[in-house]
């Protein structure tokens, strides 16, 4: 599990492509100690298992799925990339609960200036939309951001200025394919719900009952 607290960036140093599959080579642009073979560190929001590793920089095994649900297949070599390493039992979690399992790709639309901040607007497919509320969380390339306004296929988040400098938003623009995972308590709850709600009858009031009852 991660937070969507993003602890700095890295820059691919190499990527090796094979039969559908992609193998990244990533350096941390920040000091990244004691990694641990097998542990999970998320890549732009998509968590990865560490493959092999030296003094600050690592690599992982992306899958088909992996590059057919995010954007890491995007990748080239220099690109930068969000990194968090998972979370450990007793950290505070600043953020949110974020599996680091991608629902889908969200598409930057538009941005303006909002003080110092930067308001984003981006769409996504609408059958994400019921797990998407204002003022609740989502995490995009990674990063837990609150949502400011939503519609069933649209949503739009405000970037404070500490965010556009230490993650790789000061790059976004319009057209943009974005890493986009929705509120997983807000996913359960609607799996959990869904099989009582379709054995729910329609209602037998009605306009027309309550009319024809004097109300």
């Amino acid at each position: 599990m991660f937070t969507g607290l993003v602890q700095g960036m890295g820059k691919v140093e190499a990527l090796e492509r094979r039969g559908g599959q992609m193998r990244l080579s990533i350096r941390a642009l920040y000091p990244l100690r004691e990694i641990v073979l097998g542990e999970s560190i998320a890549v732009n929001g998509v968590c990865l298992t560490v493959e092999s590793f030296t003094d600050n920089a690592f690599s992982a095994y992306t899958s088909a799925e992996t590059l057919d649900k995010t954007n890491l297949g995007g990748l080239g070599a220099g690109s930068r990339v969000n990194l968090e390493r998972a979370l450990a039992l007793g950290d505070r979690l600043g953020g949110h609960m974020v599996s680091g399992h991608v629902d889908c790709l969200a598409r930057v639309d538009s941005s303006a200036p909002a003080g110092e901040s930067v308001r984003y607007t981006l769409s996504f497919p609408a059958e994400f939309g019921v797990f998407v509320v204002e003022k609740g969380s989502v995490c995009l390339d990674g990063i837990s951001l609150t949502v400011n306004g939503c519609g069933q296929d649209w949503l739009d988040v405000n970037i404070i200025p500490a965010t556009q400098g230490e993650t790789t938003i000061s790059g976004w623009s319009a057209g943009r394919a974005v890493n986009m995972e929705c509120d997983i308590i807000g996913k359960y709850v609607a799996r959990m719900v869904a099989p009582h709600a379709a054995k729910t009858k329609p209602s037998a009031i009605t306009a027309d009952f309550l009319a024809k009852h004097g109300f």
